[in-house]
């Protein structure tokens, strides 16, 4: 499985989002105001749209574009890609 070549990557990319969650937590929590706690938010959802897309980069390249796959395993995995894509644009 491709992803656990780069799990310390990506694991230190979620960790960083739960740092910002946290921020995010710490703020609603306090006594901050609504620009900060936005801005944050907003870093949040890039620092999460920045990991779905390294993801889907990961799986497009090994599970769609890779050399010496079968068509039917070309066209399941591009079928689950589209079903995804389709999941995360709501």
């Amino acid at each position: 499985m491709h992803i656990i070549a780069d799990r310390d990557k990506l694991l230190a990319r979620v960790r960083r989002i739960a740092g910002q969650v946290a921020a995010v937590e710490r703020q609603l929590s306090g006594d901050a105001g609504c620009s900060e706690t936005l801005q944050l938010v907003a870093s949040v959802r890039g620092a999460v749209g920045s990991l779905m897309e390294e993801l889907i980069e990961q799986h497009m390249r090994e599970h769609v574009a890779r050399p010496g796959l079968s068509d039917e395993a070309r066209a399941a995995a591009t079928e689950e890609m589209l079903a995804l894509i389709r999941r995360y644009g709501k």
